[in-house]
């Protein structure tokens, strides 16, 4: 997810198909764009579908710092991919903050990246056929 259009999409196919999602940021966003932008980019997304159920996760790569970043900005859920003693450290200060830490980047099922300017209901018939891989969206 690279886009406010981007999850906004996600979230209405999701919410058609009655499917939960996981919205993951691009790789490590947590270091470019940074937590706060994340976290209000989700909020404005889950205001626009309400219905909508999902888990955002924010890639921080391997980078410690933006983690705990993170973690204070209240990001929901984070990645990071550095060292597994590093990373065990972390989601113990994420956890006692109700943050879940992941150690791997879930493997996408769409990525919009390319697709960075397209309309929106493009980015939407995208997103309903990722989620109904038959072909019936």
């Amino acid at each position: 997810m690279h886009a406010l259009a981007h999850a906004v999409a996600a979230l209405e196919a999701a919410a058609e198909a009655g499917r939960a999602v996981a919205l993951v940021s691009a790789t490590d966003a947590g270091l470019s764009a940074g937590p706060g932008w994340f976290r209000e980019m989700i909020a404005e997304a889950r205001e626009a579908v309400p219905t909508a159920r999902c888990t955002a996760l924010l890639d921080c790569g391997d980078d410690a710092g933006a983690v705990q970043a993170a973690i204070r900005a209240g990001v929901e859920a984070i990645v990071f991919t550095g060292r597994a003693d590093v990373g065990a450290r972390l989601a113990d200060i994420a956890g006692q903050r109700g943050i879940m830490l992941l150690t791997q980047r879930p493997q996408a099922a769409l990525d919009l990246g390319t697709l960075f300017f397209a309309a929106a209901d493009l980015l939407r018939r995208r997103c309903q056929a990722a989620l109904d891989p038959l072909g019936r969206a």
